[in-house]
C-alpha cells in the first residue's frame, strides 16, 4: 500500500484517470497498469459495529448512481473474487488526526473506510463517491456496463475548522423545504457541517409557532417584492411568501443529522422584525408608530421599525424559543442564532416608554437596550443547555457572557471578541459573502457588492494573523453567507453559491498555505472534473466563462460597489 499522504487538499477533484472513468485525486497516490487498479464490481459491502449511518447512505446514493446493490456478506463468506467495501469506526484517529478524521485504503481486492467518528466514516465515503467521478453523483446509471475502477492507494484526512457553514437565507425569499434538503446534500457533498437557517426577517417569518399562528397566517406572505436592489424602480408584483411547519423543520433536521450536518436556527431580535410586528402590533414601539398599519415589509435594505424593550416582549419570544428548541434539539442545535444586527435606534430615542425603560435597568442609553435584549436570551438559552451566537452588533453595549459571535461587518468584531475570550465564526462580508458578484462584466446578474471571484474566495483566511495565539483558538471556523433579496429562486441562488462554495468548503476543510501563496492554478484545474460533479447534481452553477443566457437579469439594478474590499 502506497504512503498516506498526510493532509491531502480537500478538493482535490479528480484528475480523472482516462477522462470520464475513476480517479487518480484527493492525495490517493496510484499507479499505472493492472497492478495499481482495484475494479469495483458489484461490490459487498461490509459495515462494521456503528458504521449502519455510512452504509445507508453508500446503499442509497453509490447504489442509485452505480445499479449495486451492495449486500452485506453472508457470516463466514468468502467474497470468493468478488470486490469488498468495508466500513471500521476507528476511534484512535481522532487523537492522531482529529475528530471527523479518516483514513480511505485501496488495494485491488477492495475499499477500506475507516473513521474516526461516524462523522469522519461519512466523509470518507464521499471520497469514496468523489474518485469515482462525475456520474457517481448521477440518480440513476447513466451507461450500462460500466467499469467503476479505483487506483490503489490511500488518504489520511482531517478538517482544519470544526464549524464549516453556509448561512441561507429563507426569509427574504423562502426556499420550499424539498430545496433545502437538496443543499444540506449539496453541503454533505462538500464536507460541509452546518446549514444556518435565516428565518425570520422583515420581510417573512418561515417557521410555524402553534402558540401564535398570526406569525405564519400574517407574518410569512407579503403582497409584491423589490426587483432587484432597493434603488430599482421595479417591482415583482406577485405575492411571495410560505413558511414550514413544525413537521417539515423536524424533517430538515433529522435529515441534516444523518449527514452530519448541523442546523443553526435564527430568530432576529430586537431588529428585523417587522413581519412579526405586522402579525402581532404590540411587539412594535406602539407609542410612537402606528404598529397596526404596518404590513410584511415589501422593500430591502434596514427597517426602522424594531422591537419594543418590553417584559411582555420577552416573554412572547420566550413562547418562540420554547417551540424552537424542541424543533432543534440540542444534540444537533447546540447553537441558537438570535440575529442582534442592524438594529435601528431611532423608535426607541423617540419612545418615552424606552426611555423610562433605560432608566429602569440603568444601561447605557440605547445601546443598552440592545445589549439587554442579547444578555437576556444568552442567559434563557443557556439555562436550557444552549448557546447563543449573534451578529457582531451584540459587541455594542457589551457581550452577553456565553455569547458567541458571527462576525460579518468584518475581521474586527471576530478578532475583538475572541481576544476577550469569546468563541467566533468568520463570516466577513468582504470576503465570503456569496451574494456579492463573482465579475465585473454587465452580465452579472443584479450585482451587489464588490467582485469576489471564485480566486478571490480561494484565498479566504478565517484566522487574521494579528490575532493572539490564545484568541486564534477561539475561532470555530468559517461560514458562507448567501443573503437572498435579489435572488428569487433555485437557480438564481445556484448561481451565486457555486461554484464558490467549492473554494470556500476547501478553505475551511484544509490547512492551506497563506493566502497569496496558494496554488490558484492547481485548484482551478480540479475545478475541471469538478464542474462535471456539479452538472450531475443539477446545480445551475456559474460558468467560468460567464453567465449562461438565462442566467442573466438585463436591465434590473443591483449595487455594484467598485475596488478591493476595505480588509476591517
Amino acid at each position: 500500500m502506497p504512503e498516506l499522504i498526510p493532509e491531502p487538499r480537500y478538493a482535490r477533484f479528480a484528475r480523472d484517470a482516462g477522462g470520464d472513468g475513476g480517479a487518480g485525486a484527493d492525495g490517493v497516490d496510484g499507479a499505472d497498469g493492472a497492478d495499481g487498479v482495484c475494479v469495483l464490481d458489484d461490490p459487498l459491502l461490509d459495515a462494521g459495529p456503528g458504521t449502519g449511518n455510512a452504509a445507508r447512505w453508500l446503499r442509497r446514493e453509490l447504489g442509485a448512481a452505480t445499479g449495486w446493490e451492495l449486500p452485506a456478506p453472508a457470516p463466514g463468506e468468502a467474497s470468493e473474487g468478488r470486490s469488498v467495501i468495508r466500513l471500521v469506526l476507528r476511534p484512535e484517529l481522532a487523537r492522531s488526526v482529529g475528530a471527523e478524521s479518516y483514513e480511505l485504503h485501496v488495494d485491488r481486492r477492495g475499499v477500506l473506510l475507516e473513521g474516526a467518528d461516524p462523522a469522519g466514516l461519512f466523509y470518507a465515503a464521499q471520497t469514496l463517491r468523489q474518485l469515482l467521478g462525475p456520474e457517481a453523483y448521477r440518480r440513476a446509471p447513466a451507461a450500462a456496463g460500466r467499469e467503476w475502477r479505483l487506483p490503489v492507494g490511500g488518504v489520511q484526512d482531517g478538517p482544519r475548522f470544526g464549524w464549516r457553514g453556509m448561512m441561507l437565507d429563507v426569509a427574504r425569499h423562502f426556499m420550499p423545504k424539498d430545496g433545502v434538503l437538496r443543499y444540506v446534500d449539496l453541503l454533505a457533498a462538500h464536507k460541509l457541517n452546518v446549514l444556518h437557517l435565516h428565518l425570520t426577517d422583515d420581510q417573512g417569518w418561515r417557521v410555524e409557532i402553534k402558540r401564535y399562528p398570526r406569525l405564519t397566517e400574517v407574518g410569512a406572505w407579503r403582497p409584491r417584492s423589490r426587483w432587484g436592489h432597493r434603488a430599482s424602480p421595479l417591482w415583482n408584483e406577485t405575492p411571495h411568501g410560505g413558511f414550514y411547519t413544525q413537521d417539515d423543520i423536524r424533517e430538515i433536521v433529522a435529515y441534516a443529522a444523518e449527514r452530519h450536518v448541523r442546523v443553526v436556527p435564527e430568530i432576529d431580535v430586537p431588529g428585523h422584525s417587522q413581519a412579526a410586528i405586522a402579525a402581532y402590533p404590540e411587539l412594535g414601539n406602539t407609542d410612537v408608530v402606528d404598529t397596526g398599519a404596518l404590513e410584511v415589509w415589501d422593500d430591502w435594505g434596514i427597517n426602522e421599525n424594531v422591537l419594543a424593550p418590553t417584559e411582555a416582549v420577552l416573554r412572547f419570544y420566550e413562547g418562540v424559543f420554547e417551540e424552537l428548541l424542541e424543533l432543534f434539539p440540542a444534540e444537533v442545535s447546540p447553537f441558537v442564532h438570535v440575529g442582534g444586527d442592524e438594529c435601528p435606534k431611532t423608535q426607541w430615542r423617540a419612545s418615552a416608554l424606552a426611555q423610562e425603560r433605560i432608566r429602569e435597568l440603568g444601561v447605557d442609553g440605547e445601546d443598552g437596550l440592545q445589549s439587554w435584549f442579547i444578555r437576556h436570551f444568552d442567559g434563557w438559552l443557556a439555562e436550557r443547555g444552549r448557546r447563543l451566537i449573534g451578529w457582531d452588533e451584540i459587541l455594542e453595549g457589551g457581550l452577553a457572557p456565553g455569547a458567541a459571535v458571527s462576525s460579518w461587518r468584518g475581521y474586527a468584531g471576530g478578532i475583538a471578541a475572541a481576544e476577550a475570550g469569546h468563541d467566533v465564526v468568520m463570516c466577513p462580508e468582504q470576503q465570503v459573502y456569496l451574494d456579492h458578484r463573482q465579475a465585473g462584466g454587465p452580465d452579472e446578474p443584479m450585482p451587489i457588492g464588490y467582485v469576489r471571484s471564485l480566486e478571490d474566495v480561494y484565498r479566504f483566511e478565517p484566522v487574521p494573523p494579528k490575532l493572539s495565539e490564545r484568541a486564534a483558538s477561539r475561532v470555530l471556523g468559517a461560514q458562507a453567507n448567501v443573503w437572498t433579496e435579489v435572488m428569487e429562486n433555485q437557480g438564481r441562488v445556484d448561481y451565486q453559491v457555486f461554484p464558490r462554495l467549492a473554494a470556500f468548503a476547501e478553505v475551511v476543510w484544509s490547512r492551506l498555505p497563506e493566502p497569496g501563496e496558494r496554488d490558484y492554478a492547481g485548484f482551478e484545474a480540479r475545478m475541471g472534473a469538478h464542474y462535471r460533479r456539479l452538472d450531475a447534481l443539477g446545480v445551475d452553477y456559474r460558468p467560468p466563462g460567464g453567465p449562461l443566457p438565462w442566467q442573466r437579469r438585463p436591465g434590473v439594478l443591483g449595487r455594484p460597489i467598485e475596488g478591493e474590499p476595505p480588509n476591517v
